[in-house]
């Protein structure tokens, strides 16, 4: 704006053309910023006269209080004359070309610039001198330089960066423009010293706007689920527009739009929002006009959930109820719309409502609306409500409708006493959680333990629970509640049970037991009980039968009789026995007695009240302990006319009422309950009979039979239950025990195999306590164990010292990977024994004695294999040499080296034990207990061949198929030969697998299981395929004129090869397995001791090869028939090589080998048949290879046809002819000529069969020693 005048004027214009805001920061208060205002009007109007005209640039920064001044100046008259001492101001033109910044809005401008210098480590100390004179020279010129921007306030240095120099600092003003800044940017090289080489291009501006962008929120309260809206709203247009979410940039997805339309709003819309999009979001406007420009506004959202508080999960009796279900939100938020919607096999709908921030859903529910069978059907009802804003919450309320269940129950019984009875209830709902059964005697209720007794199974319509009581006592004799249980639902019914008393067989007592009598002189026959209660009670001597008296003595009632035999010509001896029947004509017999005759002739030496006899003559007498009878027996000795005891069989008192006592808590409701007490009152008596337990072996043996017994009650691995047991069984193992054990041994009794079996049966049926087995630690005995489980499947390694004078020591190792295969909450439990090994029977005539300890480890649950167990004995005598390690058979009832290998050392011996598969026992329900790794060898070696050989039968035959099936006969047999291979070699594959998982430990029970089927069932085809060859020999040979079509051989012989093997081997698994009936234990094959699986092999394998047999028979009947024209020497000498080749070739073809089967399934049968049986049917695709395949003239004829081209023409010559004019078989084999005499021709021709493998494992106990 330009004044030109005579006189002097003043042009004022007060452009300030600030270009966009900046970033405001730190506000100042009004009266400061008014005296700045003024100061820089001073500084801006430094007036000088002249006479010259000037153009003068005056900016004026206003904030709102100075909007008034504002309005002055734009409303002055102009021109205005100014008067002054020495001159006259003309001001023309006033302009004002901007508003200024709002009150307290100021911008700090980051900056930075840099020096070309070197950077020094002191400027990184705000504290150091050089840093502070930095500070002040850059401060200085900067405030000098940038003063002249509007509104400016400050200039502050923040810092100094290496990389040269980089100076940060920030600029305090109101507002700027870019050209502001580069111009203020040029005057601080003017301003600062030029030793401080500042780069002039280096300035960087940056600047953030935060107070000029409206940001907006829809909806105010957000919740999860809603749908949100967010909007930036600036007053600059931008392409350019960013929005972030705690710092990470937010981009368009399926829950995140973005519109920005180029203008200056920006909008996020976010759906279905969650807590996770809950904090602070920025958008971001960048200005195209200075990029370094950013307008920026910041948001914080806070998304709260909003959860439905349902009722719980409810059971439902179906009877007339109401039941109301309930959806609330945790929020005071009313749903704008409510659905409920139901699932399950139960559909009973209800009444919705909405209640403030609730809905209800009321249900009507009536008895008929449930059926029995749909009992326990959970139905689920879900609520859904819908919320403003897009939000939606449900939940899943789940009703369990429960039909009261009709229960039946056996009708009130009457039982006798030793009688078992069984009670069934039947409930008509078949869904249960448990069932109960209760016993009521008196006021006393007593919960019977289901384990023992309960079976329960649901039918198709129904559950069924079965109590079954082998052996009824008094303690059965009351009113038996049967209750099943839905969830807390009872349904129960009621039934009366009572036992009517008769004598257990162990309790009645016979006088005498053995005696002798003379003829027509009366003998005394007594049968004595502790029962009080009326008998009719009946003496039987062989078949007639007495009525004794009843007459009481002491505490017993005894039925006597006296008896007068009347045959007195020859001596004999009588059977007598008495019959005891109650009021319910329930029955028992007591033991029998032996009663001998003796001649009138006799010489009687002893006679007494005791009994009569001969010298050397023994009678036996029942145990009498004041007056009281007891279990046992005394025999005496006729002996210088006077009877001395023999040998005294009797039980003390004390044992003797704990043997009874045992024998009542183990048929007891509650044997489990009860055992702990049991054991702590009996090692109490074993304690305090101790002395005469030492040298009473029939005490010792009741004792025995007494752990026997509660040895098969579960029980719970408590501390003081499992020390109560082995303390028992450390003071009967005792060094003082010894010879009481020899004689019980010498009495050829199992009473020491029978503790070894109950100790392995206690530990094997112990349930651990806070997953742990307690470690006991005695004098004879010691016990460890582990539980596995999930976090311990680490190796069992556990070791064993005994202190004393032996020092015995020893340990069990289970590696890592078998632990690993074991279920989780399987015990693993090792017992050693310091004295066993001189209490067990030795093997006294290989002079053979245990040489250390003896060690048992049980393993609870089913396994299908053997543990692999690696055993260290620490040796009692290192002077014995010959170890060997051993286990003990409780089948033989004797030490048994099979499958355990020694590897000696000086002070110890290590035994390995791992069981191989025998063969033999495919046949043989028993295990071989001899021999059995040498067939074990003979199996493997004998299939790998076999394997091979059937291969290359295979392979022949394909190679040769169509030159030997040319007439009807060839393509039959080759058709039953080429199925038999086949068979053969997938059983024998099979096989191969069985005994891999059985070595290699697998432990997968459904593999083992598909295996045993299908060794099953190829087995029986490879059989019935050489039925079907055999039948097909046997018809040409002797239905002469008879024909059949291909097709209908073809039918009959793959019925017999395929669908018989099939029927039988389903019918076997779908009987016993759901059982668990159907396979062994121990092994991948058929079972034998529970249900007879083996049979389903065994029959049809016997019967085929006795078929076969006959048909042998006949086949060498017609060899042995003379042909045409031969001479009687020529005949015979040809028949007797003919029949020789015969039985060589059809022996093995026909299965004819599987004879030796019939020797293997007798018990206790010689090993040589198992050998000779696993030699003989191990090879079985070899002899199929020699003598099916390459015994044949015709396939060799083939072959050679097939390898030498030169030969071809002739070969193909004579075989064609042959197999036209041939009539069944090849023409030099040696069963031609009853063959070719169907056809009228004489010749020779070749048989061809097989036979199939087996399988086997050894079934042994894990209880070890080794012998020297």
């Amino acid at each position: 704006m330009v004044a030109a005048s005579s006189q002097p004027s003043l042009d004022l214009i007060l452009d300030s053309a600030v270009h966009a805001s900046l970033t405001s920061e730190n506000g100042i208060e009004e009266d400061d910023f008014q005296t700045m205002l003024q100061r820089q009007k001073r500084e801006a109007f430094p007036i000088r006269y002249s006479h010259s005209a000037y153009i003068v640039n005056i900016g004026l920064s206003f904030t709102s209080p100075l909007v008034p001044s504002q309005d002055y100046f734009k409303n002055l008259s102009l021109p205005i004359l100014i008067n002054t001492s020495d001159s006259m101001i003309t001001i023309s033109n006033i302009n004002v070309t901007t508003d200024a910044p709002p009150m307290n809005k100021f911008i700090t401008i980051k900056m930075s610039v840099k020096l070309d210098i070197n950077f020094q480590d002191a400027l990184r100390n705000p504290s150091s001198d050089l840093y502070m004179k930095y500070k002040h020279d850059f401060e200085k010129a900067f405030t000098n330089a940038y003063q002249r921007l509007p509104g400016f306030i400050s200039a502050t240095v923040t810092g100094f960066r290496p990389g040269s120099v980089s100076v940060d600092y920030d600029v305090k003003t109101a507002s700027a423009t870019l050209a502001q800044l580069e111009n203020a940017n040029r005057d601080v090289l003017n301003s600062v010293n030029a030793s401080y080489m500042i780069n002039i291009t280096s300035f960087v501006v940056s600047a953030v706007i935060t107070d000029q962008t409206n940001f907006t929120v829809f909806p105010d309260d957000i919740f999860e689920g809603d749908t949100v809206t967010m909007t930036c709203q600036t007053n600059i247009t931008s392409w350019n527009v960013t929005w972030d979410h705690s710092g990470q940039v937010i981009s368009q997805s399926d829950r995140h739009s973005i519109q920005s339309t180029g203008t200056s709003i920006s909008t996020l819309k976010i759906t279905n929002c969650a807590q996770s999009d809950s904090g602070p979001y920025t958008c971001v406007f960048k200005d195209p006009a200075a990029p370094s420009v950013l307008y920026k506004a910041t948001r914080n959202l806070t998304v709260t959930s909003i959860n439905i508080v349902s009722s719980d999960n409810i059971d439902v009796i179906c009877k007339r109820v109401d039941v109301l279900l309930t959806c609330c939100t945790n929020r005071n938020l009313q749903p704008s719309n409510v659905k409920w919607s139901i699932s399950g096999q139960i559909s009973i709908s209800g009444t919705a409502s909405i209640k403030g921030n609730c809905s209800e859903y009321l249900l009507e529910i009536y008895d008929f609306q449930c059926s029995p069978s749909k009992s326990g059907a959970v139905a689920s009802y879900k609520c859904e409500l819908s919320f403003p804003n897009g939000v939606r919450r449900s939940k899943v309320i789940e009703v369990t409708y429960l039909q009261i269940a009709n229960i039946t129950i056996t009708s009130p019984t009457n039982v006798s006493e030793g009688y078992s009875f069984s009670l069934t209830c039947i409930s008509n709902v078949m869904n249960y959680n448990k069932v109960i059964w209760e016993i009521q005697t008196g006021t006393t209720n007593t919960t019977i333990e289901s384990h023992l007794y309960i079976q329960t199974y649901p039918n198709q319509k129904e559950a069924m629970s079965n109590l079954t009581i082998k052996t009824a006592t008094l303690d059965w004799n009351g009113t038996y509640t049967c209750t099943f249980f839905q969830k807390n639902l009872p349904s129960s019914a009621r039934t009366a049970v009572e036992v009517v008393p008769l004598p257990l067989k162990q309790n009645i007592f016979l006088d005498p037991i053995e005696a002798f009598i003379r003829c027509k002189i009366q003998q005394e026959l007594k049968c004595c009980t502790n029962k009080m209660e009326n008998y009719n009670v009946t003496f039987t001597v062989e078949s007639t039968t007495f009525f004794p008296v009843k007459r009481p003595q002491n505490n017993q009632i005894c039925y006597v009789y006296n008896y007068i035999e009347k045959t007195c010509n020859t001596k004999k001896d009588l059977l007598a026995y008495c019959t005891f029947q109650n009021r319910i004509h329930g029955t028992i017999r007591s033991p029998e007695m032996k009663l001998h005759v003796i001649p009138d002739t006799a010489n009687v030496l002893c006679s007494d009240s005791t009994g009569i006899g001969k010298r050397g003559d023994r009678i036996t007498k029942p145990c009498l302990v004041l007056n009281n009878p007891m279990r046992g027996n005394i025999t005496y000795m006729c002996l210088d006319k006077v009877w001395i005891v023999d040998r005294n069989n009797c039980i003390s008192a004390p044992i003797n009422t704990l043997l009874t006592a045992a024998e009542a808590l183990l048929s007891s409701p509650q044997p489990k309950e009860k055992l702990p007490e049991y054991l702590k009152s009996l090692v109490e008596v074993v304690r305090k009979e101790e002395q005469k337990i030492n040298t009473s072996p029939p005490d010792l043996g009741a004792v025995v039979t007494i752990l026997d017994l509660v040895s098969t009650i579960p029980e719970e691995a408590a501390q003081p239950t499992v020390e109560s047991f082995l303390n028992v069984v450390d003071i009967i193992v005792s060094n003082t025990t010894i010879n009481s054990w020899n004689e019980l041994n010498q009495q050829k009794t199992t009473k020491s195999s029978l503790l070894l079996e109950s100790v392995e049966r206690f530990t094997q049926y112990l349930q651990p306590v806070n997953n742990t087995i307690p470690s006991i630690r005695n004098t004879n005995l010691q016990l460890e164990g582990i539980v596995i489980s999930e976090g311990n499947r680490s190796q069992y390694a556990k070791n064993f010292t005994f202190p004393g004078p032996s020092g015995l020591s020893g340990n069990v190792l289970i590696n890592e990977v078998q632990v690993q295969d074991l279920q989780a909450n399987t015990t693993i439990i090792s017992v050693a024994y310091s004295t066993l090994g001189q209490i067990l029977p030795h093997r006294n005539e290989n002079n053979e004695s245990v040489n250390g300890l003896v060690m048992t480890t049980t393993v609870s649950g089913n396994i299908s294999w053997y543990l692999k167990i690696i055993m260290t004995f620490g040796k009692s005598n290192i002077s014995l040499i010959d170890p060997q390690c051993v286990f003990w058979n409780f089948t033989s009832g004797q030490w048994d080296n099979t499958g355990c290998t020694p590897e000696n050392h000086e002070q110890d011996v290590t035994c390995i034990c791992n069981h191989l598969t025998s063969f033999s026992i495919l046949m043989s329900p028993h295990a071989v207990s001899i021999g059995g790794n040498a067939l074990d060898y003979i199996t493997y070696i004998g299939l790998s061949i076999s394997i091979l050989s059937l291969l290359a039968c295979i392979l022949i035959e394909f190679l040769v198929w169509k030159s030997v099936t040319k007439n009807r006969t060839s393509y039959m047999r080759h058709i039953c030969m080429l199925n038999i291979a086949t068979s053969l070699l997938i059983a024998d594959i099979w096989f191969i697998v069985a005994a891999s998982l059985h070595d290699m430990k697998e432990t997968a029970k459904d593999i083992c299981i598909a295996v045993t089927f299908f060794i099953h069932l190829f087995y029986l085809c490879v059989f019935f395929w050489m039925l079907a060859l055999g039948l097909m020999l046997f018809y040409r040979l002797v239905f002469i004129l008879h024909d059949t079509s291909k097709t209908t051989q073809k039918a009959v012989a793959f019925s017999l090869g395929y669908g018989c093997p099939i029927t039988i081997s389903v019918i076997t698994i779908a009987v016993t397995h759901p059982y668990d009936a159907y396979k062994r234990k121990d092994a991948c094959w058929l079972i034998w001791e529970t249900s007879k699986a083996l049979l389903a092999f065994v029959i049809p394998a016997l019967i085929i090869v006795a078929v076969n047999f006959i048909i042998a028979i006949v086949v060498i009947g017609k060899i042995l028939r003379p042909a045409v024209g031969d001479k009687p020497s020529q005949q015979e000498r040809s028949s007797f090589i003919q029949v020789g080749k015969s039985i060589g070739v059809l022996t093995p073809l026909l299965g004819l080998t599987w004879g030796f089967g019939f020797a293997t399934v007798i018990k206790d049968t010689s090993v040589v048949f198992h050998i000779l049986f696993t030699i003989l049917n191990a090879l079985q695709g070899l002899f199929i290879l020699l003598f099916g395949t390459v015994w044949d003239k015709k396939v060799r004829e083939a072959l050679l046809n097939k390898c030498s081209s030169a030969k071809m023409s002739s070969q193909q010559t004579k075989s064609t002819s042959q197999g036209i004019s041939a009539p069944a078989f090849s023409m030099k084999s040696p069963l031609s000529k009853p063959l070719n005499n169907l056809c009228g021709k004489t010749g020779k021709y070749d048989v061809s069969s097989t036979e199939t493998m087996s399988f086997s494992t050894e079934n042994t106990s894990m209880t070890n020693s080794f012998f020297h």
